[in-house]
């Protein structure tokens, strides 16, 4: 366990798995802390995982801001974890919502990444929309599985902003629905209430953010689940094209792939970062 200060001084951490070249890994949600990554399908056993908890989350501090909760702001956090790391470039990966948070990062520090791995990210950074029409075409993908009658209007609850149907509503984000998917579901429920509304503030214009990314040399990875809801696999296609050296792969499951899939995910992730 890595402990550092940030740039306000609010200590986080930083777990480490695995042994091999460092890969800094950023948990979503948000307001998740980093356990439910956990070693990323067995990635550990090619790279050491190095699993920050974001301010307010898991092992790291509670800010006495409650506004350095912002995706824009938490960027210093993850360049004050390099620093604490002494790297020069760093191999990142984010997941979900902070897969935006890794676009921030990349586009204000592109000379600070070796590579970059984008798994099911949020894309509303970059102006990309996932409309309505596009979610319930995926969602209905699902209709012919036997919990989908039942847990459809838990999706549409938590949607409409019913916290409490979060954990009901989790079978579309998991392809296949099975023991191994509801395990994780059940077992990393929690996250901060807090962070999580104060998450999607402070972002840069999107036309800001992009011109950033297109600077970013090093090469890109961004990794779709077949049947996740968002992002879909023609949203990821269309973030990797605005990397100079981007590149897009779509992977059997839906929006944790590494859990229902981690065989196909270790060999895409760990085959990208070898290169």
């Amino acid at each position: 366990m890595i402990g550092f200060a940030s740039h306000d001084g609010t200590v986080l951490v930083c777990h480490e798995r695995g042994e091999g070249p460092a890969l800094v890994c950023l948990p979503g949600g948000p307001g998740r802390s980093s356990r439910y990554l956990g070693d990323l399908g067995g990635l550990a056993a090619r790279r050491r995982l190095l699993l920050l908890d974001n301010r307010g989350t898991g092992d790291s501090a509670t800010p006495l801001d409650p506004d350095t909760y912002a995706m824009g702001r938490m960027v210093e956090d993850v360049e004050a974890l390099r620093e604490r790391l002494g790297l020069e470039r760093m191999d990142l990966l984010g997941h979900s919502a902070a897969g935006g948070l890794a676009l921030l990062y990349a586009a204000r520090y592109p000379e600070r990444i070796g590579h970059l791995v984008l798994v099911t990210p949020a894309v509303h950074p970059v102006g990309i929309e996932i409309t309505d029409e596009q979610w319930y075409a995926q969602i209905e993908r699902r209709a012919g599985e036997s919990w989908y009658e039942s847990r459809l209007p838990d999706l549409k609850a938590w949607e409409a902003g019913d916290e409490s149907r979060r954990l009901r509503a989790q079978p579309f984000f998991y392809s296949p629905w099975n023991e191994t998917a509801e395990a994780h579901a059940t077992r990393f429920a929690e996250r901060s209430a807090e962070a999580a509304k104060r998450f999607n503030t402070g972002m840069p214009a999107a036309e800001e953010t992009r011109a950033g990314l297109a600077k970013v040399t090093a090469p890109v990875l961004v990794v779709a689940g077949e049947r996740d809801p968002g992002p879909l696999p023609a949203h990821t296609a269309e973030l990797a094209g605005i990397f100079p050296r981007g590149t897009d792969v779509v992977l059997p499951g839906a929006h944790y792939p590494w859990v229902t899939a981690p065989g196909a995910f270790t060999e895409a992730v760990g085959g990208f970062l070898d290169r």
